[in-house]
């Protein structure tokens, strides 16, 4: 009887600041957001193209299916918006036989988007009322899933795009799930560490079996409801990045719909949690404070001490209204588990993001990250941000692959050449951004020599929005 009474308050007090929140919002400035506009401005359509034209020439190897998810709102929602929010599209291109076989781009069917788009919603289970998915399109247990962190379940889609379906991981989910599982290549285990809006006192330690089932689910206690937006993983641990940027009650009663905020007075730290841990079992690590959304990978040393390499911003989300406060670079964080001290060391301090490796070797000592130039200046449209780069580990060598003026390249994806290449022998892929013409570019790169031209390109006649994060699923793979 508690309980009921309990959820019934509960309820009862989140649907007045939910009210409180939307008469707030109306009052939050009218201004054209930066995120809906110019190179963010949304699709507002649906398409399915055809044997597109290909420059070059596409890798024998290079079979498969490029997925890539963003929010593309079908309603724009001017006030208190933010580029992490609003309906999820997919976006894919399947590649076979040297040829660009198909271009499709789906909205994900949740209740709101369906509404808009006046058809039925995907089918599935949901949880809770917010079922947006917009950042992720991973592989879990043979299957592919859209993701999304701290909200919704995830949807299952259908290798065509044409169908969809709300999963919680066939019933074995029980709460939110996270923007970036980490698939452990050498246990087919998959990891996730995710939180959720509403519960500020836990996060949740995830893990998949190579079947696509959850089983584990353990709670990690922490303070002031965390934004944790990516993890890393090691041979003996899940890496549980619990850093100043928090919910915001503030934030969420003016009416800002990402209510997560710089917190000075959050303690920034570091948790190894053993792979099979409980949550008290944790180890934290305390870190000069700073942020980071994305991880390129970790690994346990020689001498016992965890190597994670990661994007790292001084801070973010300082002002009322959010946003990035500048850009972040690219760091390697030295963390001794024998006496909880965090090293910090710059690796390049030019702006960039999306660090991405070669995930056969996930948890395991890498030598090579891949990750794409950010304006320097902190321009929303992306300005002069044209350059990919290769940051050799061991040599500190930076190759640069320059796309030219005009041309904003998104996250790039390594696809390896073979079973058993090299660690950079294989390809660079991704969405490069013809902001002059409006087109877009799915480019492919050869690893070895990122500086050179292009191996191949597939040229789309509209813009794709720049998005958020994709993958490469090979055609043999069980998906």
């Amino acid at each position: 009887m508690l309980n009921r009474v309990q959820s019934a308050f509960r309820a009862a007090a989140e649907a007045g600041v939910g009210l409180l929140a939307a008469c707030n919002r109306l009052r939050l400035p009218r201004l054209g957001n930066p995120f809906l506009v110019g190179v963010h401005a949304p699709m507002r359509e649906e398409l399915t193209l055809e044997n597109l034209p290909v420059s070059g020439a596409i890798p024998p190897g290079l079979d498969g299916l490029y997925l890539k998810m963003g929010a593309n709102p079908v309603r724009t929602a001017v006030q208190g918006h933010d580029w992490f929010l609003g309906d999820g599209m997919v976006h894919g291109l399947a590649i076979g036989g040297g040829r660009a076989l198909w271009y499709r781009n789906r909205w994900i069917g949740s209740r709101a988007a369906a509404r808009a788009l006046r058809r039925p919603a995907a089918p599935g289970s949901r949880r809770g009322g917010n079922d947006t998915v917009n950042t992720n399109v991973v592989e879990i247990g043979g299957r592919i899933f859209a993701v999304v962190e701290a909200g919704s379940f995830p949807v299952e889609l259908a290798r065509t795009l044409e169908e969809q379906r709300y999963n919680p991981f066939d019933g074995t989910l029980a709460g939110s799930f996270t923007g970036h599982p980490h698939r452990d290549p050498l246990t087919g285990e998959t990891h996730a560490v995710a939180y959720d809006g509403r519960v500020w006192d836990s996060v949740r330690h995830v893990v998949l079996a190579p079947t696509g089932r959850v089983v584990r689910d353990v709670p990690i206690a922490v303070a002031h409801g965390p934004c944790i937006h990516d993890c890393a993983i090691t041979a003996r641990f899940v890496i549980v990045l619990d850093l100043p940027v928090t919910f915001s009650f503030r934030a969420l009663l003016a009416g800002y719909r990402f209510p997560f905020r710089w917190n000075p007075d959050h303690r920034a730290r570091v948790g190894l949690l053993p792979r099979q841990g409980r949550g008290a079992d944790i180890l934290w690590c305390d870190v000069e404070p700073c942020f980071v959304f994305h991880t390129a990978n970790a690994y346990d040393d020689r001498d016992g001490r965890v190597i994670l390499d990661v994007i790292a911003y001084e801070s973010v989300f300082t002002s009322p209204g959010g946003g990035l406060d500048a850009p972040g670079w690219l760091e390697r964080w030295t963390i001794d588990p024998s006496t909880g001290g965090v090293e910090r060391r710059v690796v390049d301090p030019a702006a960039q993001e999306f660090p991405r490796i070669d995930e056969r070797r996930f948890g395991q000592r890498h030598r090579y990250v891949y990750t794409v130039s950010v304006p320097a200046d902190g321009n929303t449209q992306l300005a002069g941000a044209t350059q990919l780069y290769k940051h050799d580990l061991e040599t500190g060598e930076r190759h640069v692959h320059e796309f030219g003026p005009d041309h904003i390249p998104g996250e790039f994806v390594f696809v390896p050449a073979h079973a058993g290449a090299d660690e950079d022998e294989g390809w660079l892929v991704g969405l490069v951004i013809d902001t002059a013409h409006d087109t877009t570019d799915f480019t492919v790169l050869d690893a070895r020599s990122v500086d050179a031209q292009p191996v191949a390109t597939v040229r789309l006649g509209h813009r794709i929005p720049p998005g958020f994060h994709g993958n490469w699923f090979p055609a043999g793979a069980p998906v």
